[in-house]
């Protein structure tokens, strides 16, 4: 769908299934798993408090428009409220309109730019953790 390399499924795995990393929910017709949402927690130090990641939202093509993602997302509202997370978030493409149709719907979009730094790349300054 974004057109990025499969992962290294060993390691996708072992991050699935670690204790307290990431969680899966998962949405169900007639006893089949249609779609599934990828999750975790994550700590906002301004806000003073805790917030949930949507890593991944995915609902079979050909079940699409079943509800499950309005499921998916209804349930991890849900979640959000029984843990005290102060919101949920997550990114999508700016070009995902069929998806964006939902999340309009359930959630506020954002203003905020998304950037991604590569590991290794050395800057001119200097800085570390304090202590």
């Amino acid at each position: 769908f974004y057109e990025v390399p499969a992962p290294d499924l060993d390691h996708l795995w072992r991050r699935l299934t670690a204790e307290g990393e990431l969680e899966c929910f998962v949405a169900e017709l007639d006893g089949e798993v249609i779609g599934l949402a990828h999750v975790r927690a994550f700590a906002r130090p301004l806000e003073g408090d805790t917030a949930g990641f949507l890593d991944d939202l995915f609902v079979d093509p050909t079940r699409r428009g079943s509800g499950a993602g309005a499921a998916l997302l209804g349930h991890l509202r849900c979640v959000a409220a029984e843990r005290g997370w102060g919101v949920v978030t997550w990114i999508t493409g700016a070009d995902n309109h069929i998806a964006r149709q939902l999340y309009d719907r359930l959630a506020e979009a954002q203003q905020w730019v998304t950037y991604d730094m590569t590991p290794n790349r050395v800057a001119g300054v200097h800085a570390h953790r304090s202590r």
